[in-house]
C-alpha cells in the first residue's frame, strides 16, 4: 500500500503564507494554500491606491501564478469559517478540508476598539477594496464641493480627518496632502483649497510609536509644514454621520490644556486658533469636527478564525504561541504573522511584513522538522529596521542604531519597497507611476473606478452618497 504524504494546509495568502508555501515547495509534502482572495495584496503601498497614485493592479499579484511551477502546492479560493481542532478538519464556504499540519497565516483585520460610530461611519484602509473605495469617496467630495453653495457643508466636504497616527495614519496623511495640493488644485479651479482641512489625530503623545525618537520628531514636524493639523492626545470619543467627537477628561492635562486654548469669553459659538476658527462645544466636555470623511487606521486586530475555532487569544485577537510558534496542545498547528502574538524579550513582535515572512519560513521548516521526526526549533526574529515614507523627498528609516531622514532615506523607502513587490510588470508600473508623480506632479488613477453604478444608470458616479459602505 502506498503511504500518502503529509498534507499541510496554509490558510492565508499574505507574507507570512506565501513564503510558508515557497519554503515547502519541492519537498515531500502536499501544500494547499487557502485564501478568500486569489491575489497576495502588498499592503506596504495600499495607502497610495487610496491616494491615486496607484492602481490596485500594481500592488495585487495572482497567488496561482506564484505557484504554477511548483507541482506540490495548490490553491483554492475559500473563506475558512472554522477549524475542527478534534478532526483536523477545515470548514469554509466551499468544502471541508482535512489537514495532518496546520500554518494559520491569516494576518489581522481593523479594530474599531469599540468606539460608537467607527464600524458605521468611518473608512478603513486595510484592503484593496476598502483603498479603492476611499479614493472613490475623496474625488467625489471634491466633486460635491466644487458645486455647493452652502459654506458649512462645503467645508465638511473639504474636511478630513484621520485617526491614528502609526505608520498607515502618516504615510496616508502626507499622500493626501500631496494629491489635494497638487493634482487637485488643477482639477478644481472653482474650489478655495485655503478651506480644505486635513487632520491627523493620534491618541498618544506622539506619531509612529516603534520608531526612534528623531524619527517621530521629524515625522510630526513634516506633516505639520505640509500643512497637516496633528493633534496628539486626541482620543476619539464617537463617530456620527457628518461629524467626530473628541474625548476631554479633566484629569488629562493635555485635554486641560486644550479647553483653555478653547476657551470662549464672548460666547460666540466659535473660538480663534490661530489658524483657523473651531466650534465650540462648551459643556458637551468633547470636541467636535464637522467631516463627511473619517479613515480609520487606528488599530489592528487578529482575524476572527482562531477565535471562532475555540484557540485561546489575548485582547486584540491575536494567538499566544510557543517559541517554536506551534500553540499549545496542538502541536500540529503553527500561527504565523500578525495573527500570533510571538514574545520577543518583554513585547509581543509588531505587526509587519518582515515579522509574517520570518515567521512563515521557520513555521515551514518546523514542520520539514516534524515530518522527518525531529524537534521543531525556536524562532529568532532578525529586526531588519523599520522604514515610514512621510511625503515627496521625506521619509525616516531606522536600521540598528542608525536612522536616517530625508531624501536619502525617501530613496531607500523607494528601493526597498520596489524591489519586495512581487512580479515584474507590478514594479514596472509602480516605478512608472512614481516617476510619473515626481517629475509632472500628477497622479495618474485620478478616476472614481470601478463605479458602483450600472452602465445604463441615470445616476452619476458619485450620485449616491458613499456612507453605505460595508466592511467585510
Amino acid at each position: 500500500m502506498e503511504k500518502t504524504r503529509p498534507k499541510v494546509v496554509i490558510i492565508g495568502a499574505g507574507f507570512g503564507g506565501l513564503w510558508a508555501a515557497r519554503t515547502l515547495a519541492h519537498h515531500p509534502v502536499d501544500v494547499v494554500v487557502i485564501d478568500r482572495n486569489n491575489y497576495h495584496t502588498f499592503l506596504a503601498l495600499l495607502y497610495q491606491v487610496a491616494a491615486a497614485e496607484l492602481d490596485a493592479e500594481d500592488i495585487a499579484y495572482p497567488v496561482r501564478s506564484v505557484f504554477w511551477k511548483i507541482p506540490n502546492i495548490n490553491f483554492i479560493l475559500a473563506h475558512a469559517r472554522r477549524i475542527d481542532l478534534q478532526n483536523r478538519q477545515i470548514e469554509t464556504d466551499a468544502e471541508t478540508l482535512s489537514y495532518d499540519y496546520l500554518i494559520l497565516a491569516n494576518g489581522s483585520v481593523t479594530s474599531t476598539f469599540g468606539v460608537p460610530g467607527v464600524e458605521e461611519y468611518t473608512y478603513f484602509l486595510k484592503t484593496l477594496e476598502e483603498a479603492v473605495a476611499l479614493k472613490n469617496h475623496i474625488i467625489c467630495c471634491f466633486e460635491a464641493a466644487s458645486r455647493e453653495m452652502d459654506e458649512k457643508r462645503r467645508k465638511a466636504f473639504l474636511t478630513f480627518v484621520i485617526v491614528g497616527g502609526g505608520a498607515t495614519g502618516v504615510e496616508y496623511s502626507g499622500a493626501l496632502t500631496e494629491l489635494i495640493h497638487g493634482p487637485l488644485v488643477k482639477d478644481y479651479p472653482t474650489i478655495d483649497f485655503s478651506e480644505v482641512r486635513i487632520i491627523l489625530l493620534e491618541a498618544a503623545g506622539y506619531l509612529v510609536a516603534p520608531m526612534p525618537a528623531d524619527i517621530r520628531g521629524y515625522t510630526a514636524d513634516q506633516l505639520q509644514k505640509m500643512g497637516v493639523d496633528v493633534r496628539m492626545n486626541a482620543a476619539v470619543a464617537e463617530v456620527t454621520p457628518g461629524k467626530v467627537f473628541l474625548k476631554v477628561t479633566e484629569t488629562d492635562p493635555h485635554s486641560q490644556a486644550r479647553r483653555e486654548r478653547f476657551h470662549d469669553p464672548n460666547q460666540t459659538g466659535k473660538v480663534d486658533r490661530g489658524h483657523e476658527t473651531v466650534p465650540y462645544t462648551g459643556s458637551r466636555g468633547k470636541e467636535n469636527i464637522e467631516t463627511n470623511t473619517v479613515v480609520w487606521t487606528a488599530g489592528v486586530k487578529g482575524e476572527a478564525l482562531a477565535a471562532a475555532s475555540g484557540i485561546p487569544v489575548t485582547r486584540d485577537g491575536r494567538v499566544a504561541v510557543l517559541d517554536n510558534l506551534q500553540i499549545p496542545e496542538h502541536p500540529e498547528i503553527y500561527v504565523i504573522g500578525d495573527l500570533a502574538s510571538i514574545q520577543d524579550a518583554s513585547r509581543a513582535l509588531p505587526m509587519v511584513a518582515q515579522v509574517a515572512i520570518q515567521s512563515g519560513v521557520r513555521a515551514a521548516k518546523n514542520v520539514l522538522c516534524q515530518i522527518a521526526g525531529k524537534l521543531p526549533q525556536s524562532f529568532r526574529y532578525a529586526d531588519r529596521g523599520s522604514m515610514i515614507a512621510i511625503g515627496r523627498k521625506a521619509a525616516g528609516v531606522a536600521i540598528g542604531k542608525f536612522t536616517f531622514k530625508g531624501f536619502f532615506a525617501w530613496v531607500m523607502w523607494l528601493v526597498i519597497h520596489l524591489f519586495n513587490l512581487i512580479g515584474f510588470r507590478n514594479r514596472v508600473m509602480v516605478l512608472t507611476n512614481w516617476a510619473w508623480d515626481y517629475l509632472l506632479y500628477e497622479r495618474a488613477v485620478r478616476y472614481v473606478f470601478p463605479a458602483r453604478m450600472p452602465a445604463g444608470s441615470k445616476s452619476g458616479s458619485c450620485a449616491a452618497p458613499d456612507r453605505d459602505h460595508h466592511h467585510s
